[in-house]
């Protein structure tokens, strides 16, 4: 790659996405992949921004001059198409980071509550977003439901497909808690096997997901 400014990449799609601190990690999880999603950024926190955003929005753009014109939705749906209302839809909300952090799920059609924990102290979004869907998971396979879930975290989608929490979170005896949350979801998932949609809610498109908690 020769000398590069770019000190993080991002993989949307790759053999395990997420956002690598190296080109020598990025091109682990995009070598032999057909269609690899990926791009290079200065910061972490634009490479967080672009990992929770769509591909297209960054593809052959720099992050500093982002468009801040949003794309025509009748565009977007089309490309995506519409989100199944029979589902369940999970998401978490953080003041701080790390601050006091709460999720929940609910039922897509309605709204409807179906769980909500928190709030915890000293815990961060990500982590909340991977409890959220793990929990799901868990009543759905309670309820032997069919039923899809969504998230809008590609973070904790890809928490929940490797069966660990990847957070850089430290722990101190406020949070203790949270660890033992994660611990908990993380042996759930060693010791469970689910068939369950896991789906990602394209907010672009969609409009926020509808376990928001409506604080942006």
């Amino acid at each position: 790659m020769g000398k590069s400014k770019n000190n993080f990449f991002v993989v949307w799609d790759g053999k395990t996405p997420g956002i690598y601190d190296s080109w020598e990690k990025c091109k682990q999880q995009i070598h032999g992949y057909a269609g690899a999603k990926y791009k290079g950024f200065e910061s972490h926190q634009e490479a967080v921004e672009a990992y929770n955003s769509p591909y297209w929005d960054f593809v052959g753009k720099s992050p500093a001059h982002k468009s801040t014109s949003s794309p025509d939705k009748t565009v977007l749906i089309a490309r995506v198409g519409m989100p199944e209302m029979e589902s369940i839809s999970v998401d978490a909300a953080c003041s701080g980071n790390p601050g006091l952090m709460e999720y929940r799920g609910v039922y897509t059609r309605t709204g409807q509550e179906i769980f909500r924990k928190g709030p915890f102290k000293q815990g961060t979004n990500n982590v909340g977003e991977f409890l959220a869907l793990v929990h799901g998971l868990a009543v759905l396979k309670q309820q032997n439901s069919l039923l899809p879930i969504y998230t809008d975290s590609v973070n904790a989608m890809a928490w929940v497909k490797a069966g660990k929490a990847k957070t850089r979170l430290e722990p101190r005896p406020e949070n203790a808690v949270l660890f033992d949350l994660i611990a908990r979801a993380e042996k759930w998932l060693a010791d469970n096997r689910y068939s369950t949609r896991i789906m990602k809610w394209q907010t672009e498109a969609w409009g926020e997901i509808p376990a928001d908690f409506g604080r942006k």
